[in-house]
C-alpha cells in the first residue's frame, strides 16, 4: 500500500518510522491522488484542505455561487435574439412577454413551479401573440432553449469550478429554472461540481426573493461576506449585495472569471489536476528556480514568460510541484524543509531508479535532472517531465465496461512483471538493496515497529510476530521491488489499456517480487467502504469484468514462467501485517497529541481489523473479511455445453456449465471463416449445422403450420423433443459470453465473435434459436440475472430459464410514449409497505402469451424527480401475480408469431416483494443497457444466417424454373439479384464480425460505432435480399410455404425492434463527426 500520498515514506529496512506514521494518517483523511492530468472518470477534482483565499482585505472567501442562464449556460435572452431572427419575430418579443406581469406573470410562476410546462407554453403564446398581433411559436422557443446544441456549459466556466475547488473552495448553482415536461426540473449541469444546488421550482422561490439567498448561504454553511456571487442580472445582484454578498456582474465569461480571480487571488484557466496553491509552509525561490531552470534548459527555455508554480494536493512527505515555464511543463519533487533523518526523503533514490527503469524500458516519468544544491531552493531536488493520462482512483473502476476492466487489471499486471524482470546488473542496480533475506528484514522491521507503539495486546498480532518467522519462503528470487504497487499508483492511456507511468517509488528497493504482487492484490480483500482504499470483498468482481485474487496471480506467474507459489497466503499474510503495524504507529502517534483525533480513533479499529484478517491468510481458516464469508454457491447441476460426459468437479464440489475442452480463439484475431475458429469451437459449427439441417429444416413446415392452427397458442411438441436432444448432444445455452460468464458457469464460454458464427447458423431457420435455448427474449434476460442478480433470484428464475424449464419476456415500450428512449417510459414503480406496487400500460412484449412465460422483466420509473437517467429500475414480476392483464395478441404484418406472441399489456397495482428489485432503485436504465450486452448484436448475427438461407433458397428456385423459353437462372435479371445479394450478405457478415470482434478486444463501448453500423446495415440488407428471392419465387414468395415472408417480416420489425434506424444513423453521423 502506500502509505504516503505523494512519495515515499520508508526505505526498506532503513528504519524511518515519522514519515511513515504522517503519510499513512493523512490518507486516512482523504484519497490519494497521483499527478497526472486526468482523474478516473465521476470523480470531481478537489483538495479538501487546502486554505482558504483571502482578498486583499483578508477576509477569506470560502464559496462561490453562480446563476445558471447567462453564466453557465447561454441565457435566454441571447438564444431569444437568435430564435426571433430565424422564425421572422419582433426581436425583443420573448423576453417583452417573460418580464410581462411581473411576480404574477406566467414567467415567474413557472419558475416557482408554480405551472406546468403545458400551461406556462399556452400563457406565454397567447402573451406573445397578443404583443405581436400574430401567432407566436413559443414550443419552437422553449424547445431551443431546453435542447442539449444550446443548453451546454461554458468550458470555461467549467475549468474556473474545477479550479475554485481545488483550491478548497465550495461551490453552488443558484438558478430560476422550471419544470421540463418531463417532469424533471431544467438543470443542465454535472451536479458533481456543486455542494449545493438551489432550483427555484423545487424551493418555490426566486431570485431576487432574499429568502433564496439565505437559503443557499445556510447549506453551503458561509456566511454573506465569504461568498461571492455571479449573474447577468443587475436586480439578482443588488438583491444579493444588500444581504452583505460580494457580486459579480456577468456580461461575458471571460471578463467575468478575470474579475473573480482578483477576487480570489488565484488563476482559473488552465488548470492542472490535482493541483492547488503552494502552501505558505512549502513556498520554494522563485527567483532562484527560473534562473535555474533557464540555465538548465538553455535555448529551449529562451521564450520569455512566467514562472508558474502550483503544488499537488498530495505529495506532502516529499512536496511536489507543477511547473510550468514558457512552453515546458515540468514535475518538481523536493525533500521537505527542516530536520530529516539520514534515511528519509531520499529524492536521491527516487532519481536514481527512475532513470535506470526507463533506460531499461519500464514505463516511468521521465527524469531531467537531479539538483543537489540546497542553495537554489533549500533542499535537494529532481525533475521529471509531466506525464499527461489517465489515473484510476478506486479499484473496482466505476464507469468502466466488464471487458475494459479486465484490460486495465491485464494492463496493470503485464507492467507488473515488465518490472519484475528488469536485469538489475544490466541496469546498474545491483547495490540499491541488500541481496537475500528480504522478507525475514521486512519481518524483523514492522515487528520492532509494532512493539515500539504498541498500547494494548492484540491477540492476533502475537499470533502473526511468532507465525511469520517460522514460515519465511525458502527461496526468495531478488528483483527491482516497488514497495507500494497498486492501482492508483499508475498513469494509464486515455483511450486505452496501457500504462503510460508508474509512479511513487520512494519504497522501491530490491527484494521479493511476490511481495509486490500480493499488496497489488490486497483491495481484493478489502470491503469498498474501507478507508484506506476502496476495495472489492463485497462486490461481484466477476460480474464486473474484474480478474479474482486468484485469477490475477496466476496471470503473473503465466507471463512470468514461473510456477505459483504454494505459499500464496504467508505473502498475503505478511502483506496486512505491515498494514497492521503501521496503523498502530498511528494511533500511538495520535495519543501523543500529534495527530487527528478522529483518525486516531479510526487508525486503532483498523489495527485490529487488519490483523485478525492477516491471521486468516495465515491459518487459512478462509477469508474472515469484514462482512462476513461470502455466500456459498449454489450445489446444482450445470447448464453449459456438454455431450458424453459429465462436466468436470470445481473445488468447491460444482461442476463447471461449460465443456472441459472449450477453448476460446485468441482474441486479436479477427476470424471470418468458421474453419478458421479453434478446433473445439469448429466442432461445435460443424455438429450444429449438421442437427440445423438434419432435424431442424424437415420440420419446419410443420412448424409454420402449426403457427397457423387453432392450436398454435401452445408450444408445438416437435420443438419441445427437439430441445431434449439438443441438450443432450451439447447444443445447449451458447450464447452467454465468456466475459459475461468467465468461469464456464452458466455457458460454452465463447468470445462474441465465435458466436457470431453459431449465430449465423441459428438465424437461417426461426425456430433453430429456441431449440438450443438461445433465443430472444430469453437470452438478454438470462444474461440479466447472471450480471446483476442475487443468488435468490438467480436460484429461482436464472436455473429453471437456463434448463428450458419456463421463458420469459421484457416489459419496456409503452403505447404513450417514444420508447425508443428508453428514459421517456412513464410505467410507475411505488414503493409500499415493505414491497413495489406496479402500474403501467406496454405494449410489444415479445413471448408474453407463451403459457411457459412464468417471469416478466419490468422497466418503470421509481423516482420521476431523479436525474434522467436514474429515474427508471427493473423489477421481477412473476406472471402469476394478480393484477396482469393482457389486453390483445399483436400482429407482424397479419403474423401473430404464437406461441410466444408480442402482447398488449395492462399492470394494474400488481404487488411485488420489495426483494424482486433488481440491482437496486434507478438502475434500471444501467442494467437496461448492460442487458444488452453481446445481445446488441445478435439479431444481426441471425440476420446473416436469413440472408444466406434466403440466396440458397432463390438459387435453387430459379434453376427449377423456366420462364420464356429459358431458365430463371440464364435471365440476366436473376443473375444480377444473385450477385447483388451474395456481395450485400458479405459486406454485412464482415462488418457483423469486426463489431463483434472489437466488443471482445475493446468492450461494447469501444465498438460503439460498429454495433451501430451493422443496426443500421444490417435489417435492410436482409429486407433487400429477401425482396429479390421473393421475385424470383413469384407469389410463392409470400405464402406459408417457405420462410420467407416470416424472413421478410422479421427482418422488416427489426429496424424498429432492435432500435430505430434513425437512431443508429444519428449515432454514426455524430461519431464520425468526432473522428
Amino acid at each position: 500500500m502506500r502509505f504516503s500520498p505523494g512519495g515515499s515514506v520508508f526505505l526498506w529496512g532503513q528504519g524511518c518510522w515519522e514519515p511513515v506514521a504522517m503519510g499513512l494518517l493523512r490518507l486516512l483523511r482523504r484519497p490519494p491522488v497521483p499527478w497526472a492530468r486526468s482523474p478516473a472518470r465521476g470523480s470531481p477534482l478537489r483538495a479538501q484542505h487546502s486554505p482558504p483565499c483571502r482578498p486583499s482585505g483578508g477576509r477569506p472567501y470560502k464559496a462561490v455561487i453562480f446563476d445558471m442562464g447567462g453564466v453557465l449556460i447561454p441565457s435566454p435572452s441571447s438564444v431569444a435574439a437568435e430564435w426571433e431572427a430565424r422564425n421572422h419575430v419582433p426581436s425583443g418579443t420573448i423576453i417583452k412577454a417573460l418580464v410581462a406581469g411581473g411576480e404574477k406573470g406566467p414567467w415567474m410562476r413557472f419558475m416557482r413551479g408554480e405551472m406546468t410546462a403545458e400551461g406556462f407554453l399556452q400563457a406565454f403564446g397567447t402573451q406573445c401573440s397578443e404583443m405581436i398581433k400574430s401567432p407566436v411559436p413559443v414550443g419552437s422557443f422553449f424547445s431551443l432553449l431546453t435542447s442539449g446544441q444550446v443548453a451546454k456549459q461554458f468550458s470555461v466556466m467549467t475549468e474556473a469550478i474545477n479550479r475554485i475547488r481545488a483550491e478548497g473552495l465550495k461551490t453552488a448553482v443558484l438558478s430560476n429554472n422550471f419544470y421540463l415536461p418531463s417532469g424533471e426540473s431544467f438543470l443542465p449541469l454535472d451536479r458533481k461540481q456543486f455542494d449545493v444546488v438551489v432550483e427555484s421550482c423545487l424551493e418555490g422561490i426566486c431570485k431576487p426573493d432574499p429568502r433564496i439567498y439565505k437559503m443557499c448561504l445556510q447549506r453551503l454553511q458561509v456566511e454573506p461576506a465569504e461568498s461571492v456571487f455571479l449573474d447577468d442580472l443587475a436586480h439578482n445582484l443588488k438583491a444579493a449585495a444588500q444581504l452583505g454578498i460580494h457580486t459579480i456582474k456577468v456580461n461575458d465569461a471571460e471578463s467575468a472569471l478575470k474579475e473573480l480571480e482578483i477576487f480570489l487571488g488565484f488563476s482559473l484557466r488552465k488548470i492542472i489536476p490535482n493541483t492547488c496553491s503552494v502552501r505558505k509552509t512549502m513556498e520554494i525561490p522563485r527567483d532562484s528556480l527560473e534562473k535555474y531552470l533557464k540555465n538548465f534548459l538553455g535555448s529551449q527555455a529562451a521564450v520569455s514568460g512566467p514562472l508558474e508554480v502550483l503544488q499537488f494536493s498530495h505529495g506532502q512527505s516529499n512536496p511536489t510541484y507543477s511547473i510550468r515555464l514558457a512552453n515546458h511543463h515540468l514535475v518538481l519533487r523536493k525533500k521537505p524543509p527542516g530536520k530529516l533523518l539520514p534515511s528519509a526523503h531520499a529524492v536521491e533514490r527516487e532519481f536514481r531508479i527512475m532513470k535506470a527503469l526507463r533506460d531499461a524500458g519500464v514505463p516511468v516519468p521521465k527524469v531531467l535532472d537531479l539538483c543537489e544544491d540546497s542553495s537554489v531552493i533549500g533542499t535537494p531536488f529532481y525533475l521529471m517531465e509531466y506525464c499527461p493520462g489517465q489515473v484510476y482512483k478506486e479499484a473496482s473502476l466505476p464507469g468502466l465496461e466488464p471487458s475494459q476492466r479486465k484490460a486495465v487489471y491485464t494492463a496493470m499486471n503485464q507492467v507488473l512483471c515488465q518490472l519484475h524482470s528488469v536485469d538489475v546488473k544490466a541496469a546498474g542496480l545491483e547495490d540499491y538493496g541488500k541481496h537475500g533475506d528480504y522478507v525475514q528484514r521486512q519481518v524483523q522491521t514492522w515487528t520492532k515497529q509494532y512493539r515500539a507503539t504498541e498500547t494494548s495486546t492484540i491477540p492476533a498480532m502475537e499470533r502473526l510476530i511468532e507465525w511469520l518467522p517460522q514460515h519465511l519462503p525458502k527461496a526468495q528470487k531478488a528483483t527491482v521491488v516497488h514497495g507500494d504497487f497498486r492501482l492508483d499508483n499508475l498513469i494509464f492511456h486515455p483511450e486505452k489499456a496501457e500504462v503510460l507511468a508508474i509512479l511513487d517509488w520512494e519504497l522501491s528497493t530490491l527484494g521479493d517480487p511476490l511481495c509486490d504482487v500480493a499488496s497489488n492484490c490486497m483491495a481484493h480483500y478489502l470491503p469498498s467502504d474501507f478507508p484506506l482504499i476502496k476495495g472489492l470483498s463485497d462486490l461481484d468482481i466477476t460480474q464486473l469484468g474484474i480478474p479474482t485474487a486468484e485469477e490475477y496471480f496466476k496471470m503473473y506467474c503465466h507471463q512470468m514462467e514461473i510456477p505459483a507459489a504454494e505459499n500464496w497466503n504467508f505473502y498475503m499474510a505478511f502483506s496486512f501485517f505491515r498494514v497492521a503495524a503501521i496503523l498502530q504507529g498511528v494511533y500511538k502517534r495520535s495519543l501523543r497529541g500529534q495527530s487527528s483525533s478522529a483518525a486516531a480513533e479510526q487508525s486503532g479499529k483498523l489495527a485490529e481489523s487488519m490483523s485478525n484478517l492477516a491471521w486468516d491468510f495465515a491459518v487459512k481458516e478462509g477469508f474472515r473479511i469484514f462482512k462476513g464469508l461470502p455466500t456459498p454457491r449454489l450445489s446444482t447441476r450445470a447448464y453449459g455445453v456438454w455431450a458424453s460426459r459429465r462436466p468436470p468437479l470445481l473445488p468447491d464440489g460444482t461442476r463447471s456449465l461449460a465443456t472441459a475442452s472449450k477453448a476460446a480463439a485468441p482474441k486479436g484475431v479477427l476470424i471470418i471463416s468458421p474453419e478458421a475458429l479453434s478446433e473445439p469451437v469448429r466442432d461445435l459449427h460443424h455438429r450444429l449445422e449438421r442437427f440445423i439441417e438434419t432435424h431442424v429444416y424437415p420440420i419446419e413446415q410443420d412448424l409454420r403450420n402449426h403457427q397457423m392452427s387453432e392450436a398454435r397458442w401452445t408450444p408445438a411438441p416437435q420443438i419441445e423433443k427437439l430441445k431434449e436432444k439438443a441438450k443432450s448432444e451439447g447444443l445447449w445455452n451458447l450464447f452467454l459470453p465468456v466475459e459475461t460468464d468467465p468461469e464456464r458457469k452458466y455457458g460454452a464460454g465463447l468470445t462474441n465473435l465465435e458466436y457470431a458464427h453459431l449465430c449465423e447458423l441459428m438465424g437461417k431457420s426461426l425456430y433453430a434459436p429456441e431449440i438450443f435455448n438461445c433465443s430472444a427474449p430469453d437470452t438478454g434476460n438470462m444474461e440479466l440475472l447472471v450480471r446483476y442478480g442475487t443468488e435468490q433470484q438467480k436460484a429461482r428464475w436464472l436455473l429453471p430459464l437456463l434448463d428450458g424449464r419456463i421463458r420469459s419476456c421484457f416489459a419496456m415500450t409503452e403505447p404513450q410514449v417514444a420508447s425508443s428512449d428508453a428514459t421517456n417510459i412513464e410505467s410507475s414503480i411505488r414503493e409500499e409497505r415493505g414491497g413495489y406496487v406496479v402500474n403501467g400500460h406496454k405494449w410489444w412484449i415479445s413471448g408474453i402469451l407463451d403459457p411457459r412465460c412464468q417471469l416478466c422483466v419490468f422497466m418503470g420509473k421509481t423516482d420521476p424527480r431523479a436525474p434522467r437517467h436514474q429515474q427508471q429500475s427493473v423489477l421481477l414480476v412473476p406472471m402469476d401475480t394478480p393484477g396482469i392483464k393482457v389486453i390483445r395478441p399483436l400482429s407482424v404484418y397479419g403474423l401473430e408469431d404464437p406461441p410466444g406472441g408480442h402482447g398488449e399489456v395492462l399492470f394494474e397495482n400488481v404487488r411485488v416483494p420489495k426483494d424482486h428489485l433488481v440491482l437496486g432503485p434507478g438502475r434500471g436504465f444501467e442494467i437496461a443497457q448492460g442487458r444488452l450486452g453481446p445481445g446488441r448484436i445478435h439479431h444481426c448475427m441471425r440476420l446473416i444466417g436469413y440472408s444466406e438461407r434466403t440466396l440458397a433458397l432463390m438459387k435453387e428456385r430459379v434453376k427449377s424454373r423456366v420462364a420464356f423459353g429459358k431458365p430463371l437462372v440464364e435471365q440476366g435479371t436473376i443473375l444480377a439479384d444473385i450477385a447483388k445479394s451474395r456481395a450485400d450478405i458479405d459486406q454485412a457478415r464482415l462488418l457483423v464480425l469486426k463489431a463483434a470482434h472489437l466488443m471482445d478486444v475493446a468492450g461494447n463501448k469501444a465498438a460503439a460505432l460498429d454495433i451501430a453500423m451493422i443496426k443500421m446495415v444490417a435489417p435492410t440488407m436482409a429486407l433487400r435480399v429477401i425482396d429479390r428471392a421473393i421475385q424470383a419465387f413469384g407469389a410463392a414468395g409470400l405464402n406459408n410455404d417457405s420462410p420467407l415472408a416470416q424472413f421478410f417480416s422479421w427482418a422488416r420489425a427489426l429496424r424498429l425492434a432492435d432500435g430505430p434506424d434513425e437512431v443508429h444513423r444519428s449515432t454514426v453521423a455524430k461519431m464520425e463527426l468526432k473522428r
